[in-house]
């Protein structure tokens, strides 16, 4: 299990080929004792290079590919091969397994379910059967947590492959009163991300009233956020960067 885990995260674009439709396998068995484990480690290979992003430009963003004669902005792995190309071999392989990995978005734990939302969020949705799925669960959903997840893995997939409507409904989101305050900064936070329109005032004020840190510690717990954070919670950074530009980076040094 850490073997395979540990292939995506060499960034190579064979070990991610190999290593992917494994984890899926695993993470789609209901009764493998690592499947939480799996699920966990599906996505980050198709999201190179995203911790401690959180800018509307480019949190929630997938590149299109290599650039630069064949260098993107990704990088360059160890093997002297862009990084893009790894990314785009995982994102090829949980495409090829979203058919068996939506059924997750169902599944009885809330952490399987935000996970679920986080990988299938990375497969090319052309014929948009997974954001379909997204609504679909959304529509059922309890957890207001995991609803947030649905709505940030909405806005990521729009943002790839853009639907006026769901982004529509992702503002709807943010305005509604009767949401839960994580749906609706969730949504904030997507809408942002698939607009360059200014921030309105009434979205300003929805964000600075219910980010408050006790809430940005337990958004943590949404894949979007942990990867955004580093020395303040994700949920704080995003809203710094994309409302308030202006102040200072918080410092990484206790002592300072």
């Amino acid at each position: 299990m850490d073997v395979l885990i540990g292939m995506c995260a060499d960034d190579s674009r064979a070990a991610v080929s190999l290593a992917v439709p494994f984890l899926i396998r695993i993470a789609t068995d209901p009764y493998h004792r690592h499947r939480a484990d799996a699920l966990g480690g599906l996505a980050g290979p198709a999201r190179a290079r995203h911790f401690g992003v959180a800018s509307r430009e480019e949190l929630l963003l997938h590149r299109s590919g290599p650039q630069h004669d064949g260098y993107d902005d990704y990088g360059v792995e160890v093997t002297g091969y862009p990084a893009g190309w790894s990314v785009a071999a995982a994102r090829t392989a949980i495409t090829a397994g979203a058919p068996v990995l939506l059924p997750l978005l169902n599944a009885f734990d809330p952490a399987m379910r935000i996970d679920a939302s986080y990988v299938l969020a990375t497969a090319d949705d052309l014929a948009r059967t997974v954001r379909s799925a997204f609504a679909t669960r959304f529509l059922k959903e309890q957890d207001p947590m995991t609803r947030a997840a649905l709505v940030l893995a909405t806005a990521e997939t729009t943002r790839a492959h853009s639907h006026r409507p769901d982004t529509t409904w992702i503002r709807e989101l943010w305005q509604d009163q009767a949401q839960a305050p994580e749906v609706r900064l969730a949504a904030a936070i997507g809408w942002l991300c698939l607009t360059d329109e200014p921030a309105p005032d009434a979205l300003h004020t929805t964000v600075d009233t219910l980010a408050t840190e006790e809430r940005a510690h337990a958004m943590a717990v949404l894949p979007w956020m942990a990867a955004a954070g580093g020395s303040e919670p994700g949920l704080l950074r995003c809203v710094r960067r994309m409302l308030h530009p202006q102040e200072p980076e918080p410092s990484d040094d206790p002592w300072a």
